[in-house]
């Protein structure tokens, strides 16, 4: 099992990843989180992985920090969530945020996530509950940090921020109103992804 990779960042399509390791391309999906952190593209990259096996697959899940990728194995433990929703949930959320929403019990904000009903976050937050008694004995849960912008022309950064938006769950055309609002042409596709997200969720 890979449980660690650190190579070559040679493609970044978020929520998709293409990382070069001794001439071998491995393609991992990872959450917005982890994205806001990236270096730029041809620079090396460490990520924390957790792999699924599957009969027709082999999946790899990339995380900058190891909490993310524990928050991530307790997400997929519950029942009714999978990697993808999984992810969708992390990009939604700051882990910081996350966690608040399971020691309130707040299903206000995990509706908005694509793929997840009233239903579904009430069941959700109780079964995080007893999971995450380790994560409030934390001292600091500081908030993930954005890298400084990279340089990106304001036509591809509003396109691939639709594109990775509607990668994570949502609409076409609600992942474009999204971004439309946003006005402000010389953001990154990350902070527009970043900038899209609170609006949405």
């Amino acid at each position: 099992m890979i449980g660690r990779l650190s190579g070559t960042l040679l493609e970044k399509q978020p929520p998709h990843l293409l990382i070069d390791v001794a001439g071998i391309g491995y393609e991992v999906d990872v959450p917005m989180s982890t994205v806001y952190r990236l270096p730029p593209l041809n620079s090396t990259v460490t990520l924390h992985i957790h792999m699924v096996v599957r009969e027709d697959a082999q999946l790899l899940f990339g995380f900058y920090e190891k909490r993310e990728r524990e928050l991530f194995r307790e997400l997929i433990r519950l029942n009714g969530v999978g990697p993808k929703l999984a992810l969708t949930l992390m990009s939604g959320l700051e882990v910081d945020d996350l966690v608040r929403c399971v020691q309130a019990q707040d299903t206000s904000v995990l509706v908005k996530v694509p793929g997840i009903g009233k239903k579904t976050a009430e069941r959700l937050l109780v079964e995080l509950k007893d999971r995450f008694k380790a994560w409030e004995s934390i001292p600091q849960m500081a908030p993930l940090v954005l890298p400084e912008p990279i340089e990106i022309p304001p036509a591809s950064a509003q396109s691939d921020a639709v594109a990775a938006l509607v990668a994570l769950g949502f609409k076409p055309q609600e992942a474009s109103k999204a971004v439309a609002r946003i006005k402000d042409d010389e953001l990154s596709s990350e902070e527009l992804i970043r900038q899209a997200l609170k609006g949405m969720v």
